[in-house]
């Protein structure tokens, strides 16, 4: 059973809040958007355009996580971005910091291609599963807990496109 904690309004809202604040820390600087596959690609879409800074996109696919709800511990990489990214100003975009192993894993990886800066942008921060030490420069909505699925969030490649953010409650996951 899935059921709704966020809107689309509320997304819609919160996107803004956090394209104002980037901008306002960026000055009129260039910003190079890491958009972490595949669960925060309609975040960062909806993000990039509403930032009215010089922008460039690119795309890095990691994951702890599988077809399960749990992470697995183990943070593997399969697609790198493409732009060098020395010298510029780099926001990754994540759906939510959960465990903090995939995120923490690629900042690491990006900050040892010397960007002037790496600042973090998560949709959702779910501190109660945090197993490494790492914070959002720029957060959506925090959550205690919970599996949640929508806005390009999956369960096994599935919910992505609903508008809002639903949290799965028991008994969803057997049904998949």
């Amino acid at each position: 059973m899935l059921r709704k904690i966020i809107t689309s309004e509320e997304i819609g809202s919160a996107v803004k809040r956090l394209a104002t604040m980037i901008e306002k820390d960026h000055g009129g600087e260039r910003i190079v958007f890491v958009c972490l596959l595949k669960g925060s690609f309609m975040f960062t879409s909806d993000l990039v355009r509403c930032v009215h800074n010089r922008t460039r996109v690119d795309f890095i696919r990691a994951s702890s996580y599988g077809s399960g709800t749990q992470s697995k511990g183990m943070v593997e990489i399969t697609k790198d971005i493409e732009e060098v990214i020395e010298g510029e100003n780099v926001v990754i975009v994540e759906d939510i910091i959960d465990s903090g192993l995939t995120l923490k894993r690629v900042r690491d990886m990006l900050r040892e291609r010397g960007p002037k800066s790496v600042r973090i942008c998560a949709l959702l921060d779910k501190r109660g599963r945090r197993q490494v030490e790492i914070e959002g420069d720029y957060v959506g909505f925090t959550l205690d807990d919970g599996f949640v699925v929508g806005y390009g969030i999956d369960y096994a490649e599935e919910y992505r496109n609903l508008p809002e953010i639903y949290v799965v409650e028991e008994g969803e996951e057997s049904d998949s």
